[in-house]
C-alpha cells in the first residue's frame, strides 16, 4: 500500500479482477527505470482492494490470537478430575481411623 506517495504502483492495481494493463510506449513521464502503464476495465479500484486485503489479514489476525488462546487454556487447565488416593479433596479417600489408644513411643536404639 503505497497511497500514492511514492513512483512504485501496487500489485493490485496490474493484477485487480479484470484489469487491463497496456503499456504506454515512448512517454516521457516514465523514468529511465519505470514504464508507464494504462490500466481500464476494473471491476473494483485497487485502493478499496488493498483495504479490503487489510482489514481481511487484520481478522485473521484477531481470530488466530483469540483461537490460540482458547488453545493454550485448555491445555494448560489443571485436571481436577483425577482424585489422589488421600488427595486434598475433603469429601475424597478417608483413610481408616485408628482404633487402639496405644501411643508411639521413639525406638532409641545404642550405637
Amino acid at each position: 500500500m503505497t497511497f500514492n506517495t511514492s513512483l512504485h504502483r501496487s500489485w493490485w492495481m496490474e493484477n485487480g479482477p479484470g484489469c487491463l494493463v497496456t503499456p504506454v510506449l515512448n512517454s516521457r513521464l516514465a523514468l529511465e527505470d519505470h514504464h508507464v502503464i494504462s490500466v481500464t476495465g476494473c471491476l473494483l479500484d485497487y485502493p478499496y482492494i488493498e483495504a479490503l486485503s487489510s482489514a481481511l489479514q487484520i481478522f485473521l489476525a484477531l481470530f488466530g490470537f483469540v483461537f490460540a488462546c482458547y488453545v493454550s487454556k485448555v491445555f494448560l487447565e489443571e485436571e481436577d478430575s483425577f482424585d489422589f488416593i488421600g488427595g486434598f479433596d475433603s469429601y475424597g479417600y478417608q483413610a481408616p481411623q485408628k482404633t487402639s489408644h496405644l501411643q508411639l513411643q521413639p525406638l532409641y536404639t545404642s550405637g
